[in-house]
């Protein structure tokens, strides 16, 4: 793995460690009641994946074109795979942290009230006494949660969405870059056509996934759904989370060959 992928092997484990503890904020917005507080101290840690996304695709870019321009394809599959695997490794990840960055979540929507400022949040909570708290926050996923899963009762087309919506948004940047590999004299149009796989990802996500996920956060807050269930459905949306990442390993080749079928017919 060279420098340049092993940075892009970084940049993706960030995005999706961060997109999979999405979750964790919706749990505190449950508990403290505080919805759109919680979603706005969620967007400065979104700073973070906006930043890491920035320089993803323009460095995975240069080390594909120094590949083409070298004639050097060796590793040039399982260089990509590498990456999908970190997205994957990352939602494991941020799956078993989601317990500790809920109770961090709940801390800090409650110590919003007495701040009034993100930046004073912020140096409150990087504060050696705040630092020496953190084991106390710490948790493992209790193994009786991930008893009794189960997709009765759950959102079943909801969960497939995204599935779907995650190996696209996953394979996106990715198989258009790939697809500079299988044809070089188009890789400049194949590189500028990731919208035509994320575009479909973005449709499921902000008109089926996100509503969806938005009216139960509020009927549990409304006491209309138990927080039991909701708890249970975060478990299979992370779940299916990484069958979307598993998913990507397959449909990244032939995504590739889409891109460049259709920038052939542009």
């Amino acid at each position: 793995m060279s420098k340049q992928v092993a940075i892009v092997f970084a940049l993706t484990f960030v995005i999706h460690l961060i997109s999979t503890l999405s979750y964790a904020l919706r749990i505190a917005g449950v508990r403290t009641k505080r919805i759109a507080l919680s979603f706005a101290l969620f967007n400065v840690i979104v700073i973070a994946s906006r930043t890491a996304n920035a320089f993803q695709a323009p460095l995975l870019a240069k080390h594909v074109e120094q590949n083409i321009l070298e004639n050097n394809r060796t590793h040039a599959e399982s260089d990509f795979r590498w990456l999908l695997l970190a997205a994957a490794l990352a939602t494991v990840v941020g799956g078993l942290l989601i317990p500790t960055f809920q109770r961090l979540f709940t801390r800090a929507i409650e110590a919003f009230n007495a701040h009034r400022s993100v930046p004073r949040l912020l140096l409150s909570g990087l504060s050696p006494s705040r630092l020496r708290q953190f084991r106390h926050v710490a948790a493992m996923p209790a193994p009786e949660n991930l008893h009794g899963l189960s997709l009765r009762q759950a959102p079943t087309k909801i969960l497939f969405f995204n599935v779907l919506m995650t190996a696209l948004i996953t394979v996106g940047v990715f198989a258009s870059l790939y697809a500079g590999y299988l044809n070089p004299q188009l890789r400049l149009t194949a590189n500028s056509m990731s919208p035509v796989i994320n575009g479909f990802s973005t449709v499921l996500l902000f008109a089926f996934i996100d509503p969806y996920l938005a009216v139960l956060t509020d009927d549990v807050v409304m006491g209309k759904t138990s927080e039991a269930y909701f708890r249970k459905c975060v478990r299979l949306f992370v779940l299916s989370r990484l069958a979307g990442t598993a998913l990507a390993q397959l449909i990244f080749v032939p995504s590739a060959k889409f891109v460049i079928f259709v920038a052939d017919k542009l």
